[in-house]
């Protein structure tokens, strides 16, 4: 039930609400041209944050020395270490397993299963508690090619032309190839999908797709999806070292990637695990916030992942491309940034300016949507201005004049409640929205088998760069944390069986300072972040 508590609307909200309601029985059956590629260049060029020089860094050191990074991660990335080698005793470790996973969301979960499956001894640590991870805050869908008039052919040219043909061909091939098989895993696990009476799952549309192949569990896919695999790791004993963090990953003589020293989040309490093989499954950045941006990610999204490989020696792949999801909450203040689901678009509702106008088509890919409603807002002048910011409206009530009434409620009910909550019924009103940072593009460099540069180091999930190339397409990033976690955990406990581990060391702590030091870093920051600061900071 939608909650009876008025919204504070401003008097320019409410002027421009009667111009979006005036204009929607013409705005819901208008439909724009999509743009050229030369139209979808220009606006790129000129209105996206991935485009503007003056927010990146050049790295000084490391195996991206020479390429950019937005200046937050720069910092992470070229500092010093949380710890010393003499910190930690590296001859009595606390714990011994085949295969360590770094992070509790979908691919951690995934990997973890797989290498189980494989009769490997697995264990998961993360900084917070399984589930706690962008997995769960997922909500539009999960692409696949498994329909009569579609195929993983025509999903690899929609996400290889959505990823502005920059995609690796090796892992994007994989994704497409595997995604029928990632449904039926997920489904035969028990997650709920939409499904008509005859048990035939409801696919829809997402910004950028040429067929309609985004399966969804109404709009909480993500968290239907991650309760899944989390009571599959519980229901088979894999053991999950929760509130502990990884602050360096631990290298045998040999180079090869060998455990990691952990963090206990409450008692500070440094502990050891030697692996044969690792998975870093940590997910993404949103957390630092780059541009000022506001975020749709969970709180520990703070790329520790990066500056984790990135420290031993891992490259990195398009680590200067996010993305920035065109739809979050923009009011009220309590939501801010908070994820509106392109899955809303997909059913119907319009972008529309303070006039009442559609100025987009409301499927284009997000790069191009999120630009296009920052040219809007700011060049434009057409945007609505609000007590964070500003922004412009969703036009959701479009979508029961499409699909009928009840539509909202059986479609994006936790959307209706997110709203509702504040007096807002987005079957009768708009929403206010403006982009959000949402998804980190690049990341780590994998092979198909999810191997890094780092021999027995793997990765999986959103803190792996190349997958989508400099865009991702919707449903494309619950698809790759289920077929390269799955993956990640094969090989990874596959690997498991023929590695002979040599003496465990810290050395590249030192030798990375070093080098940091020859560059002329000097600053006194430390690396990985693990938590986001939100202190009030008060004026002296």
């Amino acid at each position: 039930m939608v909650e009876k508590r008025t919204a504070i609307y401003t008097e320019e909200m409410l002027d421009s609400m009667k111009k979006v309601e005036a204009a929607r029985e013409a705005n819901t059956a208008f439909e724009p041209r999509r743009m050229t590629a030369e139209e979808k260049e220009t606006l790129l060029a000129t209105y996206h944050p991935d485009y503007k020089q003056d927010e990146f860094s050049v790295l000084s050191v490391g195996a991206n020395k020479g390429e950019k990074v937005p200046h937050e991660l720069a910092a992470l990335l070229q500092a010093k270490s949380r710890i010393a080698a003499g910190d930690v005793d590296l001859t009595s470790p606390d714990y011994d397993v085949d295969v360590l996973i770094i992070g509790g969301g979908g691919a951690g979960a995934s990997a973890a299963i797989e290498a189980d499956n494989n009769g490997a001894k697995t264990m998961i640590v993360t900084k917070l508690r399984i589930g706690d991870a962008n997995t769960m805050m997922a909500e539009g869908g999960i692409q696949a090619a498994d329909k009569p008039n579609d195929s993983p052919a025509i999903h690899y040219l929609d996400a290889f032309g959505g990823g502005h043909f920059a995609a690796k061909p090796s892992l994007l091939y994989r994704l497409v190839n595997e995604a029928p098989d990632a449904i039926k895993w997920l489904n035969d696990l028990g997650v709920e999908f939409d499904k008509t009476e005859d048990g035939t799952m409801v696919t829809t549309h997402g910004g950028g797709t040429s067929r309609k192949r985004m399966h969804a569990a109404k709009d909480y896919s993500g968290a239907e999806i991650m309760r899944t695999l989390r009571d599959e790791v519980l229901n088979r004993g894999i053991p999950v070292i929760d509130f502990t963090a990884a602050v360096e990953l631990i290298l045998d003589d040999k180079g090869q990637a060998a455990g990691a020293v952990l963090l206990n989040m409450e008692t500070k309490e440094l502990l050891v695990a030697r692996a044969k093989t690792v998975i870093l499954a940590t997910g993404g950045a949103g957390r630092l916030h780059y541009q000022g941006f506001p975020t749709s990610n969970h709180y520990g999204a703070t790329a520790d992942g990066l500056v984790l490989g990135y420290r031993v020696g891992a490259k990195l792949m398009y680590a200067d491309t996010l993305q920035y999801h065109p739809t979050g909450a923009a009011f009220p203040e309590q939501i801010f940034g908070a994820l509106v689901t392109e899955k809303v678009r997909s059913l119907g509702a319009k972008l529309v300016n303070k006039n009442g106008e559609v100025f987009m088509h409301p499927l284009e890919t997000r790069d191009v949507s999120a630009a296009s409603i920052i040219r809007e807002c700011t060049a434009r002048g057409n945007g609505i201005e609000t007590s964070d910011g500003i922004g412009l409206w969703l036009d959701t009530p479009m979508i029961e004049k499409k699909g009928g009434e009840g539509t909202i409620e059986k479609r994006i009910p936790a959307m209706m409640r997110m709203f509702g909550k504040y007096g807002i019924d987005i079957r009768k009103e708009p929403i206010l929205v403006y982009p959000t940072l949402h998804y980190q593009n690049g990341g780590l460099d994998i092979t198909p088998d999810c191997m890094t540069g780092v021999e027995n180091l793997y990765a999986a999930g959103e803190v792996v760069g190349g997958i989508h190339g400099r865009n991702r397409l919707m449903g494309n990033s619950l698809l790759d944390i289920i077929v390269f976690g799955r993956n990640a955990g094969k090989s990874a406990s596959e690997k498991s069986k023929s590695v002979t581990t040599g003496t465990l060391t810290l050395a590249h702590i030192e030798k990375f300072a070093a080098e940091c030091a020859a560059a002329g870093i000097e600053d006194d920051a430390v690396s990985p972040k693990l938590l986001p600061d939100y202190t009030r900071k008060v004026n002296d």
